[in-house]
């Protein structure tokens, strides 16, 4: 089984299924292909051997591609069932893959101007009024999953999930942008960056030494 991916610095949508599976001890080999320099667009020569749809992440099982980090989760969530990647309880579950779906679909300003970025920080930037809204929808969010339904642990739900694959990329953003949080959502974003999973990956994303200007919009100069 593969899981392809992009830049570890800038992918977010790699980062869920990668720190899924990862988290959850599912054994994968990891593919990765670089974004392109120019235009922030895969190599020619990478994506089309995995996915005629032309984007990252992509898991290859079985011989055959799925694509779409939502997707992808479900997916393996369908594969390895002893591995309760969604939670136990049917409300609880519910909740999750509604989250799950409005991160997939939605906080469209909040993505665009505060690009996913583990090598940098750039405190102050990128908050407008779209961006605002989102950041405090997300934080309703965390807060009330973990009032909800985090007896048990530190995550969203107690125990690890999807769920909280899917807001992990929302974490590194937070952290790049100084995003200023609650006592809950503090500790949400800590227990996430203490996670081992997401440890590799940012130890993996500050190795990179790519510079992708459309995802740098902040940068003076190249690394």
């Amino acid at each position: 089984m593969q899981i392809v991916i992009g830049n570890k610095n800038y992918s977010s949508w790699s980062m869920r299924p990668w720190v899924l599976a990862k988290e959850a001890g599912i054994p994968f080999e990891e593919v990765q292909l670089k974004f392109n320099k120019e235009d922030g667009g895969l190599t020619v020569d990478g994506i089309q051997r995995f996915n005629v749809a032309g984007k990252v992440p992509v898991l290859v099982i079985d011989g055959e591609p799925v694509w779409d980090s939502l997707a992808i989760c479900e997916t393996l969530a369908e594969r390895f069932p002893e591995k309760q990647l969604w939670p136990a309880d049917r409300s609880a579950r519910q909740v999750a893959r509604s989250i799950c779906a409005e991160m997939h679909s939605g906080f469209t300003s909040m993505r665009s101007s505060m690009p996913m970025n583990i090598a940098r920080q750039y405190p102050g930037k990128g908050m407008n009024d779209g961006t605002r809204r989102d950041i405090d929808r997300i934080l309703a969010i965390w807060s009330t999953c973990r009032g909800k339904f985090g007896q048990g642990g530190g995550m969203l739900f107690g125990r690890f999930s999807v769920a909280d694959a899917f807001f992990a990329p929302v974490v590194m953003r937070f952290r790049a942008y100084g995003v200023e949080l609650p006592p809950v959502a503090r500790a949400y974003s800590e227990a996430v960056q203490a996670m081992k999973s997401v440890r590799e990956w940012m130890d993996g994303a500050r190795k990179e030494k790519e510079f992708v200007p459309t995802d740098e919009p902040y940068a003076t100069s190249n690394r």
